[in-house]
């Protein structure tokens, strides 16, 4: 061989051991062993092998290189570490990293991910769905609920707490249902069909409360005492957290216990003496037991040598004295319990601590590993449940709707907005079932939780308004035949509850994702603050060369991937979604390189430069959503039918992660870095493309019509056919008037003359006479008329039906007399 090949066959060896992830002794001896066969067949340099010694030798004597290499680092690696805080460092250790760590590993495991059990209803969950969900969906009126009570009615109320609906996640031996988290998001996902008050007032003492705190931590006192009088609806919990000084914020609440002595029950204890002042307490106007987070301090060291003790959760009865449940906010006229609580220098025993005195201080990290679980449940779910019953209604209205004398759904402008929804409810749908699949497997995602509270309710707002948009007149007419306006009202809420979305995006998602789930970093972090020096060097030794030849490997394989399209990488399928698997593997090369250089280069300003966080948060967000939806196509059998959905869903969320990844490019900090970053990942320029026209047009038409993959798609709602069920209803609108269709055509055949789709009831009567229909046919296009009239008509009332205040009412009826 001539020096060229000798040097091209190395450097070809080198780069397959890196792709590869050769571990580094392997690799050495691989690439000494190229050497050696170029050296016999050809000639190398000899400075070659002189720069081979000097990087092998000094990697592979562990010994020189931590001395020489690692130590030296190791203290400048201290020096320049960002200080963390108590919380942030609760925040980061707490919960589990699951499918998301092999999003940012570079290399996703495609049997990992199809491992994951298919999720599935026991017997008794299912029976719960068909009974108890289907009634209570049947006995709420949203109309009433939301706008002539402002509350659930006393009889739905009562039916919840009978069925133990506030029970869904208490375990059977203290009375509860102990469903899964699947069947806790299934009958979500029902329950908001119906009412998103009745979802939600379900959903919280599910998810972020005191049964779920009370179950991981509490003493077996507080167990028995409360578990059961939970399970039963003895007990209406509420679970007190945000301020006005602390929403997102949650760890700077300024409310305070201070440990003392007092008085209980006629005797003096050792006990807390506690501050509040709370916002936005859902379920706090109606409580009878109060989770309480807040900072608790020790200044006589009563408990220990220690006097700021750190966020502590406990358990107070509201009839108390002194405990104040303030009246109720009115969120956006979605109006679910929801209200302040206030207290001051109000005296309770130790004991009142959710765990006893033992935990306290421990708050901050029993509420975020209880968080990622709930927050991985409640509010995806309702989310999902909310854009299913759009999708559905909305593709139905598409087709019963007409304007220019054809369906509206079969213009392209109503197309563009319906495919949007109905892509979206297939990737929620996806992404809500993976990540109740990880919590039934016994994982506290934060991570992952932090993904889907923030993009499914977004996703949701946006579906919402494309709904308004197509609805028209139909959607901005309030009444009990106005099945999407609250919903448009009340999707900030969404946005807003439980870690406003801003900050989830700019802050939450990469700013845990990127230590958490990166396989070296959260290491080094570790070994840094190790109280014994010497193990620490070694801990951050090994992960520090784990993490350079990381490193080294992603930009090459970012390099590979960006230049071939990826149509190397592996697959598990050869079907149409082969290129999907292999575009994901690519940008997770992208974002697990792209983290090394923006946390190398950037340091601790990466937690102050937001905007880089956000657009890395969404790239491994929308992997996340990818990966769900390709999951789901496998685990409902790969169904061709379905394939419009999956295409529109899946480019939809590659198009964006690319998107974000060019817009950081464009505006990194260093901007000549930003540009020679762009050859490696982007060799080749953007290349993922939106869905297409033809695709939104397939999309749209699976929503306008019967079919398998439609009610795949709305699988487990409320959809029966019965008064009172407007979505229910509007299904049977649809059936009928796609049976009248080919009956209208014969009667305008027979009568030569092409009319408008309308006053069907004529049409029928014409028919009859004309002897073209049969009475049972005619009965068919009456029945149609009605469904059709009433899913375009809209609500009208009595001028005083609408005030509010009656009074101020008569007053302008008065003066407008006269």
């Amino acid at each position: 061989m001539t020096t060229t090949l000798t040097l091209l066959w190395v450097l070809l060896v080198a780069g397959y051991v890196i792709y590869q992830r050769v571990p580094l002794l392997m690799s050495t001896l691989m690439l000494f062993g190229a050497m050696l066969i170029g050296a016999l067949f050809g000639h190398l340099p000899w400075p070659l092998w002189l720069l081979f010694a000097a990087v092998a030798l000094p990697l592979n004597l562990i010994e020189l290189r931590r001395h020489y290499l690692s130590r030296p680092l190791f203290t400048l690696y201290k020096s320049i570490m960002p200080e963390m805080s108590r919380t942030e460092k609760e925040a980061i250790e707490a919960g589990t990293t699951w499918w998301e760590a092999e999003l940012f590993a570079g290399n996703p495991n495609w049997k990992k991910l199809h491992s994951v059990p298919v999720n599935t209803l026991t017997a008794e969950e299912q029976a719960f769905l068909d009974g108890p969900v289907e009634t209570v969906c049947r006995m709420v009126d949203d109309w009433e609920v939301t706008h002539q009570r402002a509350d659930l009615s006393p009889e739905v109320w009562q039916y919840l707490k009978d069925n133990k609906f506030f029970a869904m996640i208490i375990k059977k031996q203290y009375g509860g249902l102990e469903f899964s988290a699947y069947a806790q998001s299934c009958v979500l996902q029902k329950l908001c069909g119906a009412s998103a008050v009745l979802a939600s007032t379900v959903g919280v003492p599910n998810s972020l409360g005191p049964g779920e705190l009370l179950q991981h931590y509490g003493t077996e006192a507080q167990k028995d005492h409360y578990l059961p009088r939970l399970a039963l609806g003895k007990e209406i919990p509420c679970f007190a957290l945000t301020s006005p000084e602390a929403g997102s914020d949650a760890g700077a609440i300024p409310d305070i216990g201070v440990v003392c002595k007092g008085e209980w029950e006629g005797k003096e204890v050792l006990g807390m003496r506690l501050t509040w002042n709370k916002r936005y307490i859902t379920l706090a106007p109606i409580a009878t037991v109060l989770g309480l987070a807040f900072k608790l301090r020790d200044p006589d060291h009563l408990l220990g040598d220690e006097e700021e003790l750190g966020i502590t959760c406990a358990l107070i009865p509201t009839h108390i004295k002194g405990v104040e449940i303030g009246r109720r906010h009115f969120p956006l006229n979605v109006p679910f319990q929801n209200g302040p609580t206030r207290g001051k220098e109000v005296f309770v025993p130790l004991d009142f601590i959710i765990g006893g005195p033992a935990m306290a201080g421990q708050g901050w990290r029993m509420l975020v590993e209880c968080l990622s679980v709930g927050r991985g449940i409640t509010l995806p779910s309702n989310s999902t449940g909310g854009v299913k019953m759009l999708a559905l209604a909305t593709g139905a209205y598409s087709r019963i709707r007409r304007q220019f004398k054809l369906p509206i759904g079969k213009m392209e402008g109503i197309e563009e907005p319906l495919a949007r929804i109905g892509g979206n409810a297939y990737i929620m749908g996806a992404a809500a079932d993976l990540t109740v699949a990880g919590i039934d497997l016994g994982e506290k995602p934060s991570v992952i939780s932090a993904i889907v509270k923030y993009h499914l309710t977004d996703r949701a707002q946006k579906c919402v308004i494309d709904a308004m948009d197509i609805h028209g007149g139909k959607a901005i007419c309030m009444g009990p035949n106005n099945y999407l306006a609250r919903a448009y009202q009340g999707s900030p809420i969404a946005i807003t509850v439980e870690g406003a979305n801003i900050l989830t995006r700019s802050m939450i998602i990469y700013g845990q994702g990127a230590i958490r789930c990166h396989p070296y970093v959260l290491a080094e972090m570790l070994a840094a603050g190790h109280p014994d020096a010497e193990q620490g060097l070694k801990d951050f030794d090994q992960a520090l060369f784990r993490h350079v030849g990381f490193a080294i490997s992603n930009k090459l394989r970012s390099f590979w991937l960006g230049l071939t399209g990826a149509r190397f990488a592996k697959a598990p399928f050869k079907d149409e979604t082969r290129r999907y698997y292999q575009q994901l593997s690519r940008l997770s090369a992208n974002l697990a390189f792209l983290s090394d250089v923006a946390m190398g280069t950037l340091g601790g300003e990466l937690k102050r430069k937001e905007r880089i966080s956000a657009r890395l948060g969404d790239v491994l967000s929308q992997l996340y959503l990818v990966s769900a939806a390709l999951k789901r196509f496998n685990d409902e059998g790969r169904l061709k039918e379905d394939l419009p959905l999956l295409h529109w869903s899946v480019q939809d969320a590659l198009y964006k992660a690319q998107l974000a990844i060019d817009e950081l490019l464009r505006n990194f900090p260093n901007r000549w870095l930003g540009l020679a970053l762009r050859l490696v990942v982007l060799p080749l320029g953007r290349d993922m493309q939106k869905p297409c026209d033809k695709l939104d047009s397939q999309v749209a038409r699976l929503l306008q019509s019967p079919n398998a993959t439609r009610s795949r798609l709305a699988q487990g709602q409320y959809l029966t056919r019965e008064e009172g069920n407007p979505f229910g209803l509007l299904e049977q609108a649809l059936d009928d008037v796609l049976a009248a269709e080919p009956l209208f055509d014969k009667v305008c055949k027979a009568a030569g003359v092409r009319r408008p789709f309308m006053a069907l009831d004529q049409v029928a009567d014409e028919g009859v006479a004309a002897g073209v229909l049969t009475q049972a046919e005619a009965e068919q296009l009456r029945r149609a008329e009605q469904g059709r009239l009433r899913t375009i008509n809209v609500d009208d009332f009595e001028p005083s039906a609408l005030a509010a205040d009656k009074t101020l009412y008569q007053s302008a009826s008065l003066h407008h007399a006269a």
